[in-house]
């Protein structure tokens, strides 16, 4: 397990277990970009959306190479995710209405699927769940092999979104809930190793790629990803309507339905919520020596505004977050 830093908004449970049983984990933490360096051997970023004091918990369990756990979010994020190296990641997630995977809505069968070393992007609802299954696929393979079980794993390399029947699923999700629920210590790690193996097997065996998106896709994503690498690259930010179509060199309409589209909500929240999402990561990492610092980098000038819009969304004041985190250091 890699080590997790001992921040007093998080609770971390290590639990012996006898050889043969799984180990578990369990974090739960009150920020959002705690909760992204929370889930084990995963490179994340998560940007909160919808305002209020975040909650998260992850339960996960470790079986011989094998990472399956659950994550809760009570608010929406947009979440910039890397699975580890020779890897495959399987989610199934709570509510598949308010899900994107690269701006992919989801049907009502769909799971989500990402080799490892593959950067992905994420947009999820509050109050949402997350069941995964991280399996190295060397071992994916050679099991299927040792089974005759003919499958290929190019699907979930080549698309983000693979369609199940509804049975296949059911089972899926029914399993990986019960796993993730049950004490550690009353598992036997072999056989629910092979439980979840034989799971990945059926669900490889009868997926069918899910490789449908609107017309307008292709164009609607560029566009959004054009404002993000300008917004993630910019010392300074744009902070208009005018000035993002401007980037975008589109029309106000073409960029607010690109951003409707692909992320859920509009080019001026976005440009919002991840300002000041840049200010409270920098608070929390201590790249900041001062508040004042922090929003006038990110380019806030107004302190008062700034101070208020920062604790409707995220629930506290910015200097509580510098001195919590501060304090923890």
């Amino acid at each position: 397990m890699m080590e997790r830093s001992a921040e007093t908004s998080e609770a971390i449970v290590h639990q012996k277990k006898p050889r043969s049983a799984p180990t578990r984990c369990t974090s739960i933490t009150d920020d959002a970009h705690e909760q992204a360096d929370n889930l084990t051997n995963w490179h994340q970023e998560y940007d909160q959306l919808s305002a209020g004091r975040f909650y998260g918990r992850i339960d996960e369990l470790h079986l011989d190479g094998m990472q399956v756990y659950n994550e809760h979010s009570s608010h929406a994020l947009r979440q910039q995710c890397l699975v580890w190296p020779d890897a495959i990641w399987f989610g199934l997630p709570s509510n598949w209405q308010d899900c994107r995977v690269n701006g992919q809505t989801l049907d009502a069968t769909d799971i989500l699927c990402r080799p490892g070393s593959t950067q992905f992007e994420l947009v999820t609802p509050a109050g949402f769940d997350m069941l995964g299954i991280v399996v190295r696929e060397t071992a994916l393979l050679e099991t299927a092999d040792s089974q005759g079980v003919a499958i290929s794993t190019e699907d979930a390399r080549r698309v983000a979104r693979l369609t199940l029947p509804e049975e296949t699923l059911r089972n899926v999700r029914y399993l990986i809930t019960r796993i993730v629920q049950a004490d550690a210590g009353n598992l036997d790690g072999s056989i629910h190793h092979d439980l979840l193996m034989m799971a990945l097997l059926e669900t490889l065996e009868r997926e069918t790629p899910n490789a449908s998106v609107a017309p307008s896709y292709q164009h609607r994503k560029a566009v959004v990803e054009r404002i993000k690498d300008y917004v993630e690259n910019a010392g300074d930010l744009p902070v208009t309507m005018a000035e993002l179509c401007e980037l975008a060199c589109v029309s106000r309409r073409t960029l607010q339905y690109s951003f409707e589209s692909i992320l859920g909500i509009s080019p001026l929240q976005f440009l919002r919520v991840t300002r000041l999402n840049r200010v409270k990561r920098m608070l929390s990492n201590g790249d900041a020596p001062s508040v004042s610092d922090a929003a006038g980098y990110n380019g806030f000038y107004h302190l008062s505004q700034f101070s208020s819009d920062y604790k409707q969304l995220f629930g506290e004041r910015p200097s509580q977050t510098l001195a919590r985190h501060s304090a923890a250091a």
